[in-house]
């Protein structure tokens, strides 16, 4: 399932480089940065990058999932660092919404 999850993050993530510069370096698959530090992306993409992500999902999996609640930014990590740690945290939400 990540890497379904991590495919689908690159893709929208990609989407999103057209209109972004300097663009995600995707290049380094589920280790490209996103947000923060080594991130490419403002506050602002990473509402867009997480709004797209969301209607994804919901698209490809026929879930709805709310990415960036409070948990999420309570984390000691953030799951919007890089591609991997975004699909780790799509990953668990779906999970919880099929218990």
């Amino acid at each position: 399932m990540k890497e379904k999850l991590c495919k689908l993050i690159i893709d929208v993530a990609g989407e999103l480089n057209e209109n972004l510069d300097p663009p995600i370096r995707l290049d380094g698959g589920e280790d490209a940065p996103l947000y923060g530090p080594d991130g490419r992306l403002s506050s602002l993409g990473l509402v867009s990058l997480i709004i797209a992500v969301e209607q994804a999902i919901e698209e490809q999996f026929g879930v709805a999932i709310t990415l960036a609640d409070d948990r999420a930014f309570s984390l000691s990590q953030s799951p919007f660092r890089n591609v991997g740690a975004l699909a780790d945290y799509a990953n668990t939400l779906l999970i919880e919404h099929q218990a």
